[in-house]
């Protein structure tokens, strides 16, 4: 039998797997109602719908390769953090990998309640040099 922290990790990782097809709809079934999405330069997100949209705007695909989960117990929540790359095409048409991401969640009674997301694509946007593919 799991316990929280191994379920936490379990919940992310199948959230990020739905994320990255992108299944939305399958993603959103891993959220609270009342999630609280923020990415990179505190844009809010409502949903997991939105995230996809958000990444169309910005990517013709993106991937994340996962790296280290670590995830502690607070009591009424898990901590989960996921470390990695992105991988994936711009929208004009040039391929990128390597773009560190971090994300971190709180978890609450089996559901996503916060995400929190950092990613290294808005420097990368802003700088294209940075970007060495």
């Amino acid at each position: 039998m799991q316990n929280a922290v191994e379920m936490s990790v379990e919940i992310v990782r199948e959230f990020l797997d739905a994320s990255m097809k992108p299944d939305p709809v399958l993603a959103a079934t891993y959220m609270a109602k009342d999630v609280k999405i923020t990415f990179t330069g505190g844009r809010a997100m409502p949903s997991a719908h939105e995230i996809t949209a958000f990444n169309k705007s910005r990517y013709s695909w993106v991937k994340k390769q996962l790296g280290q989960f670590d995830a502690c117990d607070k009591g009424d929540h898990v901590v989960v953090y996921s470390n990695g790359t992105l991988y994936g095409e711009w929208l004009d048409g040039r391929s990128f990998s390597g773009n560190r991401y971090l994300d971190r969640f709180e978890v609450r009674n089996g559901k996503i309640t916060r995400m929190d997301v950092w990613n290294d694509s808005a420097e990368w946007i802003l700088e294209p040099a940075i970007n060495r593919d």
